[in-house]
């Protein structure tokens, strides 16, 4: 029986790399990066049975790997970390001045529903969390609705969302009162395992989308774009296209919630600040 050999991976061919994962899904990997990537392209190597990282290059780069090894290559080097409620002032800022604004703009009801987009939804825990609060919102306002798309380009990551089974010690930032609503207790309490209740999985469509694309192949326009914590792992002029998407992607009036630490300061695109990384197409 075979052993299989950790490769080791060339500077020449870590550019090869780089280079194709920034023309193909906008993501930098600076030097900085290389032992990362090595680290984590090595286990496809050991389940493809490929030897080397020269190989495994010269296969994904064919057209025939680019349609069946492309997506596991995504898989494998994007980073996904992502928790419930994360930066919660986001959410005050939706029910509270966001959701009014669009009420006022046009109709939401329940033959025009809110259309909400988490884009680069990670494992679950964003849209998931926009769900409960909308939910809680469309109890208090009669008539009211939405319709929730959340976006990843990991295949991997999209069904573990769409699964919405969690381990309960990460659903610590949900208040309690919307655990006892939203979440179901594993019937074997040893496995420590929580799932997101029917209703609330109901009003998300799960879609693999990348941000690379001419078009997201979006017919509907939206009213409300979360994308935090991505455009970080982007350079300017890939923010500047991507934030140009957004905008046409957006109704007139439409918000835009960014990360933290993320900003459009510098980009050239029509948004107006409207509270702390909030922003609204005008």
């Amino acid at each position: 029986m075979a052993i299989f050999a950790p490769a080791k991976m060339k500077d020449k061919v870590f550019q090869s790399f780089s280079s194709f994962i920034y023309d193909k899904v906008g993501i930098q990997m600076p030097p900085s990066k290389k032992t990362m990537l090595e680290a984590r392209l090595q286990k496809r190597l050991k389940q493809l049975g490929i030897a080397t990282f020269e190989e495994y290059g010269e296969f994904v780069f064919s057209r025939e790997g680019q349609e069946s090894e492309l997506v596991h290559m995504i898989d494998v080097v994007t980073t996904n970390k992502t928790d419930f409620f994360r930066e919660p002032g986001h959410f005050s800022f939706l029910t509270a001045r966001a959701l009014p604004a669009v009420e006022k703009i046009r109709p939401v009801t329940r033959s025009q529903p809110l259309r909400i987009w988490s884009a680069g939804c990670s494992s679950g825990e964003e849209p998931y969390t926009l769900s409960m609060v909308l939910s809680e919102y469309m109890a208090e306002h009669r008539d009211f609705d939405f319709s929730l798309l959340a976006s990843d380009i990991s295949t991997r990551i999209l069904e573990a969302a769409q699964n919405g089974v969690y381990a309960e010690d990460r659903t610590g930032d949900i208040p309690p009162l919307l655990k006892k609503k939203y979440l179901l207790r594993s019937r074997d309490r040893s496995r420590g395992l929580v799932r997101i209740c029917p209703e609330l999985r109901a009003k998300i469509t799960f879609r693999r989308i990348n941000f690379m694309d001419a078009e997201f192949g979006i017919s509907e326009k939206m009213d409300i774009i979360f994308c935090r914590n991505v455009v970080i792992y982007f350079d300017k002029e890939t923010q500047q296209a991507l934030m140009q998407k957004f905008h046409r992607q957006l109704r007139p009036g439409g918000f835009l919630f960014l990360g933290h630490s993320e900003t459009l300061n510098g980009l050239d695109v029509d948004f107006t600040m409207a509270g702390s990384t909030v922003y609204q197409r005008p």
